[in-house]
């Protein structure tokens, strides 16, 4: 069983990559928002502690968030773990360093996307530029001050992780402006030699 944390600004790439992992290698994708999602609508104890939080409008708290991820993976399936959107902080990542120690499992890896901000905002005025053109709908997020707003807000809580998964030995590379196929080789390549 392989786990990893897909690391990276939005728009990187990274659901691109965990859905490639999951078809190719068939891993289990753990999408934080998807979790709450559907924690929400569950009807189980920790669905009622989210819709509660939720619904008064309240950020999950990280206790709420690892309580989902230890339910995700008691479950098990699949030949591993993508941990998409956690952590975003220390002390989450001190907090599933914990969980998987508690259960017997590891981190074999964390996959930074690095990418260029100029060129991920072209990318991403790109995007939305493909999806008019297309009479597809536009992200409310693919405007250039929107997710200049949000690149600020990943390297302000995101970007410590960084540090903290180098200093642990954990931390690997990727160029994620290099074609998909090319991003997904590289991973591969980190995955095989783990």
């Amino acid at each position: 069983m392989t786990n990893i944390i897909l690391l990276g600004p939005p728009g990187a790439g990274k659901g691109t990559q965990a859905q490639k992992l999951v078809e190719e290698r068939g891993m289990v994708q753990l999408s934080t928002g998807d979790m709450l999602r559907e924690a929400k609508t569950s009807g189980t104890e920790m669905g009622k502690k989210v819709a509660e939080v939720m619904d008064r409008g309240q950020l999950v708290t990280d206790e709420i968030v690892i309580g989902l991820i230890e339910e995700k993976l008691k479950a098990g399936g699949g030949n591993g773990f993508i941990f998409d959107g956690f952590p975003r902080t220390l002390a989450q990542a001190d907090a599933l360093g914990a969980l998987l120690a508690k259960m017997g499992q590891k981190l074999d890896a964390v996959i930074q996307l690095v990418v260029d901000d100029e060129a991920l905002i072209a990318r991403i005025v790109g995007r939305a530029e493909q999806a008019r053109a297309a009479g597809q709908p536009v992200r409310a997020d693919d405007n250039p001050e929107v997710f200049a707003d949000r690149l600020r807000a990943y390297y302000k809580s995101t970007s410590p992780l960084i540090g903290y998964y180098y200093h642990a030995g954990e931390l690997c590379t990727v160029d994620g402006l290099a074609p998909i196929d090319e991003v997904a080789g590289a991973i591969a390549q980190i995955l095989d030699d783990k």
